[in-house]
């Protein structure tokens, strides 16, 4: 019996976890962990705004390992919808995205590449969009607020529930797909809609640039219809409210 409970517990300490990362989209798709089709690689670069070549190389390097290690699984990385913002489609970080899309098509047989707009979620990285303003309105720290730019948030609920349908379905490997939400909403609308719930004025100054990504989600349309998922009016209202009632930044 006690050979059994210790090679028992030998085989669970050496089951691979299929999920790669530990950050919000990882977490997202911990229910991957212990399956053997997908490789769920969601560790990467998680500031947008990083111009350090040593972290997009680990990235890189650890993609490449991946790859290596598992011709057999089917590859599902994350890219960014950044890619459609003419202003920052040039930045280190998108580039370096854009690097990883080619590597993955060249080097592997079977991948699905989801490319991620502004993700909303339960998560301490103050990169996110959300948590910049919050974090900011919250303590009265000045920053500089766009007039003339726009945002696609989509709570990560809702992408990891648009992926996992498209994966569940498993029948089209090989393609870029964008998860989106249908509208972009202007900055000022995400930072007055932050006032309002925390009733607090944010200390900012307005600046002229214009950023706005474009992006085509009419791919995902019959799916986002299918799972219910309803970008209306309210839903940046209901994500805050889902995120930050607690406060817990």
């Amino acid at each position: 019996m006690l050979f059994f409970c210790t090679y028992l517990a030998s085989l669970i300490l050496n089951i691979e976890k299929m999920v790669i990362g530990n950050g919000l989209v990882a977490k997202a798709f911990d229910a991957y962990s212990t399956g053997n089709h997908f490789l769920i690689f969601a560790s990467g670069v998680s500031d947008s705004t990083n111009t350090d070549k040593k972290a997009f190389d680990r990235e890189k390097q650890l993609l490449i390992k991946c790859l290596k290690e598992h011709t057999e699984k089917v590859l599902v990385y994350f890219s960014t919808c950044s890619v459609y913002d003419t202003v920052v489609n040039k930045t280190p970080y998108v580039l370096h995205k854009l690097e990883m899309e080619g590597l993955i098509a060249d080097l592997h047989k079977h991948y699905y590449i989801f490319r991620i707009s502004n993700l909303a979620g339960q998560s301490a990285n103050p990169h996110t969009v959300l948590n910049f303003f919050v974090q900011h309105i919250l303590s009265g720290t000045s920053f500089f607020l766009w007039n003339n730019a726009s945002r696609n948030i989509i709570d990560v609920d809702d992408a990891f529930s648009i992926c996992n349908y498209i994966l569940k379905q498993d029948c089209s490997y090989n393609k870029i797909i964008n998860i989106a939400n249908a509208v972009n909403y202007d900055v000022k609308v995400i930072v007055h809609e932050i006032e309002h719930f925390f009733k607090k004025k944010g200390n900012y100054t307005l600046v002229e640039n214009s950023s706005h990504p474009e992006i085509d989600v009419s791919e995902i349309q019959s799916i986002v219809s299918a799972l219910n998922i309803n970008f209306d009016q309210d839903y940046l209202r209901k994500i805050i409210n889902k995120y930050y009632t607690s406060n817990d930044l």
